[in-house]
C-alpha cells in the first residue's frame, strides 16, 4: 500500500510540474499518466469513494441484517421444492444474492416487489422478483400522479453466477416512475434450478448465450401471461404510434454482459419488444457474442451503456483489444472502441441509437456487490438515470431532448429507508477516452447525431 501511495504521488507531482495547457495530454506527458491513475483509482469508487460502501456508517450493519434474512428465505424456498435443486454460489452462498442492503425497505414503501417462479421451456424451475409503482404513488423526480397501465421491463443478468438482485436497483429504480419490471434468474444461476429436465443444452448451460436468449424469451413468456401477479397492471394496448414499424407492444428489455449479447439477439427476432437496453455490450451483427455473422440484426432503438474496463482495472497502456480481454495500446485508448461493438451497426442500419461509457466503469459498473470487484462511484447512478430517459423515450412517447441533458439528478439510498438527491454533471462522469454517442430520430426525419463527449468520435 505504502509503494502504491509513493507512486500516486510521484505520478500527481508529475502532473503538477507538466506545462498548463489547454489541449488534454497525450500519451508522452506525465499529466497523463497521473490522469489514468486518478482513473483507475476512481474506478473503486463504490467502496471507497464518498458515500460509498466503506464512507457509509450504515452499509455494514444493513449488510449483515438483509444477508441473514435473505439466507434464510432461500433455504426455506430450496427445501419447499427439494425436487428442482439449484446448486448455484447464488443460493449456497450467504450475501451472494443480496444486491445493495441499503434497498432492504423498498418493497413497501417505494413500491412492491414479489417473487415469483416460472417454469422455463426445458422444464427448469425459474426464480426471480417482479416490481410495480405503490398505488396512488407520485413520480419521486416531477411530483406527477402515477397511474396503471404501465409499460413493461425484463432485466436479464450477467453469466459468471451473476444473480437477480444484483439488478434489483434498475428494477425498482424504474418501478417508482411508471414501470411494471421483472428481474429473474437464468438456468443454474441465482436461485434457479441448475439441470434442466428434458433435453437442453450439454452439461450446466449458465455461461452458454443460448441458455441467456431462451431464459429471455421464457421470461417474457411469463411476464406477458395471466401467471404474472401484476399483469394487470402492465400496458397491453397496442402503441398507436410504434418507433419500429410492426412493433406495438410496450415492452423493452435489458441485458447485461451475456445478458446484453442475449437481448441484443432477440430484440431482432421477438415482435414483443419495442426498444433494447445492452449494459456492457450491445453486439451487432458479426460482433463478439453474435450467434453468427448475420445475427443480432438491429431492429428496434437501443441503447448501449459500456465500460472502459472488464473485470480488472488496468493501465492506459494496456486499453487494446477491448475491455473484457484488454491488449497492449502504445499510442493509448481507442476513442472508438466502443462504438464498434454493436452502435455503429445500429448507426449504419438507421436504428435510433445511444452509446454511454461511464467515466472509470467497469464490467460490474451494473451489479449490485458488496465490497468486492472494481466498480465506480457514480456509473450506476448515471447508468440508471440513461435508461430511465431512454425508456421515457420509447416506451411513454416522452421527449428526448432530455437524453442530451449536461446535469442529472438521481435518488440515492443511503440507509434506514432514506433516498438523498446525487448531481450528476455529465461531462465528468463521462470517459474522456472513448466515444459516447447519438443518433436519434423522430416521424419526420433525423433529430440530431453527434459525439457528446469531445473525444473524437
Amino acid at each position: 500500500m505504502r509503494a502504491l501511495t509513493a507512486i500516486l504521488s510521484l505520478l500527481l507531482a508529475g502532473a503538477l510540474a507538466a506545462p498548463a495547457s489547454g489541449a488534454d495530454p497525450s500519451p508522452s506527458d506525465p499529466a497523463y499518466t497521473a490522469r489514468d491513475a486518478q482513473n483507475v483509482a476512481d474506478a473503486y469508487g463504490r467502496i471507497t469513494g464518498p458515500g460509498g460502501q466503506l464512507q457509509n456508517p450504515a452499509y455494514l450493519p444493513a449488510l449483515v441484517q438483509a444477508t441473514n434474512a435473505e439466507y434464510v428465505d432461500q433455504l426455506l424456498a430450496q427445501a419447499a421444492s427439494q425436487d428442482h435443486p439449484a446448486i448455484t454460489p447464488g443460493n449456497l452462498l450467504p450475501g451472494w444474492n443480496v444486491g445493495n442492503p441499503l434497498r432492504a425497505g423498498w418493497s413497501g414503501t417505494r413500491g412492491i416487489a414479489r417473487a415469483v417462479t416460472f417454469t422455463s421451456q426445458y422444464g427448469a424451475q425459474l426464480r426471480g422478483h417482479v416490481y410495480r409503482p405503490l398505488p396512488g404513488a407520485t413520480d419521486p423526480y416531477t411530483g406527477a400522479t402515477l397511474r396503471p397501465p404501465y409499460p413493461g421491463v425484463v432485466i436479464t443478468e450477467g453469466s459468471v453466477q451473476g444473480s437477480e438482485q444484483m439488478y434489483a436497483w434498475l428494477a425498482e429504480d424504474l418501478a417508482e416512475r411508471g414501470y411494471v419490471t421483472m428481474t429473474y434468474d437464468v438456468q443454474g444461476q441465482g436461485t434457479s434450478e441448475t439441470l434442466p429436465h428434458g433435453e437442453c443444452c450439454p452439461g450446466v448451460p449458465s455461461q452458454q448465450l443460448d441458455n441467456f436468449t431462451t431464459g429471455t424469451e421464457d421470461a417474457l413468456d411469463f411476464f406477458t401471461s395471466r401467471a404474472n401477479p401484476f399483469l394487470r397492471f402492465f400496458d397491453r394496448s397496442p402503441d398507436p404510434d410504434p418507433f419500429t414499424p410492426g412493433r406495438t407492444t410496450r415492452i423493452a428489455i435489458v441485458g447485461h454482459s451475456m445478458g446484453a449479447a442475449a437481448v441484443s439477439k432477440v430484440q431482432g427476432t421477438d415482435d414483443r419488444v419495442a426498444t433494447v437496453v445492452a449494459l456492457d455490450k450491445l453486439t451487432g451483427p458479426g460482433s463478439s457474442g453474435a450467434l453468427d455473422g448475420t445475427g443480432n440484426l438491429p431492429t428496434v432503438p437501443a441503447l448501449a451503456v459500456q465500460s472502459e474496463y472488464g473485470f480488472t482495472v488496468s493501465p492506459w497502456f494496456l486499453s487494446g483489444g477491448s475491455s473484457l480481454s484488454p491488449q497492449p495500446s502504445p499510442d493509448g485508448p481507442d476513442p472508438m472502441r466502443e462504438r464498434e461493438t454493436g452502435y455503429d451497426a445500429w448507426r449504419r442500419a438507421g436504428v435510433d441509437s445511444m452509446l454511454v461509457v461511464p467515466r472509470s466503469s467497469t464490467h460490474l459498473e451494473y451489479t449490485d456487490i458488496p465490497l468486492a470487484l472494481p466498480a465506480s462511484r457514480y456509473g450506476q447512478d448515471l447508468t440508471s438515470v440513461y435508461v430511465q430517459r431512454w425508456l421515457g423515450h420509447y416506451l411513454k412517447h416522452e421527449p428526448a431532448r432530455p437524453l442530451l441533458d449536461t446535469s442529472f439528478r438521481y435518488l440515492e439510498p443511503v440507509g434506514a429507508d432514506t433516498w438523498q438527491p446525487v448531481r450528476l454533471r455529465r461531462d465528468d462522469n463521462l470517459s474522456f477516452y472513448y466515444c459516447s454517442a447519438y443518433g436519434l430520430h423522430t416521424a419526420g426525419g433525423l433529430v440530431s447525431s453527434g459525439d457528446i463527449t469531445r473525444v473524437g468520435c
